[in-house]
């Protein structure tokens, strides 16, 4: 008998996160004593608020036993998140439209396997996350980049979408980040509405990533809503995912959620319990507290202290030598170009590698992001803190000076 080959599915095939390598590589220069200052994960150095950290003890010590729960998420949770959205937008959400889900990109893969076809063309903004790309490839569908530069502040808009269409077909949806990852740039109130009348007139689907809400910077945002504006403020018919990641710093709580349109809420449902059964029990049982209002507080000081570094960050860029960067809105990042510091490398990515192993300082090349124009440019993560960020500062100009 012939035997197939066992070889791993084409759909498979996606190109890895390279954050992720990264990651590994800053572990083992740290297992051999190296000292490396990490300025690539998107990851809060504060962890959760107390008040989340004190019940998850409390559940822990209280003995009960951690079951499932819906696949949908545990009530209490889907309620308080209800109230954050009356709290934040004054938006009346039904607690039955929210999916708690296993991290934001739990709520992708549901999402896109509830929303979209096989073959469909889902419309992504470049630079833009690249988990997007990779999970919609992964379900067969058709991922249309939208070419997005400074001229647009790195976001989509109605005349790029029609271009888009125009040269692929018609869009099955759109993928939004506001703020966006990595250049942290977020859609005005005008510019959200006028992609939801593109949407609505092209019947297509909004897909609403807000992971960063109430990471923001309206002192240089200019019409930027504080906290960001929710999709749902125009269109209830929009997918909306969020997070306790990065606001609240959770990020290995695995904790997400969903606003979902009424007629995928089955679909989603019945899809969450075959693909995960349920979101992590103990982490929904504390998120609770999220919303409590010692949370809140603790979290917004957390963004005050992103803001100052974010300040700091800007104000030397000068110094760095880089060339053009994003104006970062919102969220803890800065993404720039490096300008003539590449000139001894061939890439991004180069520069990156010699960096992390001369000087132990940990930064993503822009290839994760934008597979055109990436290798010019660089991701920095400010998450860490003002002191790592000072150091690893101090290190590059170092190393750019050698």
């Amino acid at each position: 008998m012939t035997r197939r080959s066992l070889a791993a599915s084409s759909r498979s095939q996606v190109p890895p996160f390279a954050v992720m390598d990264i990651l590994a590589r800053v572990d083992a220069l740290r297992a051999a004593g190296r000292d490396v200052v990490s300025l690539c994960a998107g990851e809060p150095s504060a962890g959760a608020p107390e008040a989340v950290s004190a019940k998850a003890a409390e559940v822990h010590a209280s003995g009960r036993a951690l079951t499932y729960t819906p696949a949908l998420g545990i009530a209490p949770l889907r309620t308080a998140i209800a109230g954050h959205y009356r709290r934040w937008y004054g938006v009346d959400v039904d607690p039955a439209r929210i999916a708690v889900t296993t991290g934001s990109s739990g709520a992708f893969v549901l999402a896109f396997l509830a929303a979209f076809e096989a073959g469909d063309r889902v419309a992504l903004a470049r630079p833009g996350y690249p988990a997007y790309r990779n999970i919609l490839a992964a379900l067969g569908c058709e991922v249309v980049d939208v070419d997005c530069g400074p001229e647009t502040r790195y976001q989509p808009t109605p005349a790029l979408l029609d271009a888009a269409a125009s040269a692929h077909g018609p869009l099955a949806g759109v993928v939004l980040a506001s703020p966006a990852n990595p250049t942290g740039t977020m859609a005005s109130p005008a510019e959200l509405a006028a992609l939801v009348d593109w949407c609505a007139a092209s019947g297509a689907r909004l897909v609403s990533d807000e992971i960063y809400h109430g990471i923001t910077y309206p002192d240089d945002a200019g019409e930027h809503r504080a906290r960001g504006v929710c999709a749902w403020e125009l269109d209830p018919e929009a997918i909306v995912v969020s997070s306790f990641s990065k606001y609240w710093g959770m990020t290995g709580w695995r904790l997400g959620w969903m606003l979902l349109p009424e007629e995928l809420i089955g679909a989603v449902d019945a899809l969450a319990g075959n693909v995960a059964l349920c979101p992590p029990a103990p982490s929904q049982y504390a998120a609770v507290e999220a919303f409590s209002p010692a949370a809140y507080e603790q979290a917004d000081g957390w963004v005050a202290g992103y803001a100052r570094t974010r300040r700091t960050l800007l104000d030397g860029l000068g110094e760095l030598g880089w060339g053009p960067a994003a104006p970062a809105d919102g969220a803890f990042y800065l993404y720039a170009e490096l300008g003539d510091q590449l000139a001894r490398f061939g890439d991004s990515r180069e520069y990156c590698r010699a960096l992390l192993e001369a000087e132990g300082v940990a930064l993503v090349p822009g290839t994760d992001f934008d597979a055109v124009h990436g290798g010019r440019a660089v991701r920095l993560s400010f998450a860490a803190g003002q002191d790592a960020v000072e150091a690893a500062v101090g290190r590059i100009l170092r190393f750019q000076a050698g």
